[in-house]
């Protein structure tokens, strides 16, 4: 069990510190690419962001309205815009290690809450107003892919650079939609079985521990980053050794 918890850990903090970082070559293809090029990165970075998907899939677990989804969904992508669109164009950032460690954190509390947390194991007679939570989250996770649009190439503040902005936030929602459309169809699934009662138990209980591994995860990459010499490596040699994780021949540095 700790080996397979060991290595799930790994495997994380492995494939996030890449998706942290941009290469001079991606850079360059956002130059010629054009607006499009800008779409496809905000559909892929929600796609492939699975904090702020596993944090939608708390949102909508229990929502079985139409009118509900949508009320929640649109205060959570108001919350994320926002923040997306004015922390980018303003130039508003923070240490994006951090920021997605209180990313990871809504995930756990959405799976608290949706395992009525607030009521069973904390004596309150009802959760905090969970559409007033959706939008302030929202706003933190805006704040979080705002972080990574900097990293971009998008030129000085003006016109052009507010149509990148915009051009990837149309593509951090079309991925959402498409995400919420996969998500809605298997819990529809599942809420017509015997067996979805139990389902709901274990999926939430899972959105908290994997916002927790995410929470450390970012933590580690903070730490990493920040003060690399705290891990007996300096800047320089502590990105070598990650490469040696990665690498499917480990031992291809070890004369160095």
């Amino acid at each position: 069990m700790h080996s397979i918890f060991f290595t799930l850990f790994t495997f994380l903090i492995s494939a996030h510190s890449q998706a942290h970082g941009l290469s001079e070559e991606a850079k360059r293809s956002m130059i010629s690419g054009g607006l499009l090029k800008y779409t496809w990165l905000g559909a892929e970075h929600m796609i492939t962001g699975y904090d702020h998907i596993l944090f939608l899939f708390g949102v909508i677990f229990f929502l079985t309205t139409f009118k509900d989804i949508v009320k929640f969904i649109s205060i959570f992508t108001l919350g994320h815009s926002i923040t997306l669109i004015f922390a980018t164009f303003m130039g508003i950032t923070a240490n994006y290690w951090l920021v997605d460690a209180i990313i990871a954190l809504s995930v756990c509390y959405k799976g608290f809450d949706n395992n009525q947390g607030f009521q069973n194991y904390l004596g309150l007679k009802k959760a905090p107003n969970r559409f007033f939570v959706v939008f302030i989250f929202g706003l933190i996770q805006g704040f979080g892919l705002s972080t990574r649009l900097q990293q971009l190439p998008l030129g000085a503040r003006g016109s052009d650079m507010l149509l990148r902005i915009v051009s990837f936030n149309i593509g951090v929602e079309l991925g959402q939609i498409l995400a919420l459309a996969i998500m809605l169809v298997v819990l529809s699934g599942l809420r017509k079985t015997d067996f979805f009662k139990r389902f709901s138990k274990i999926a939430n209980d899972a959105l908290i521990l994997a916002g927790f591994l995410l929470f450390l995860m970012q933590l580690h990459g903070y730490l990493h980053t920040s003060d690399p010499d705290e891990f007996g490596f300096s800047r320089d040699g502590h990105y070598h050794h990650h490469l040696e994780i990665d690498s499917p021949v480990n031992n291809q540095h070890d004369n160095l």
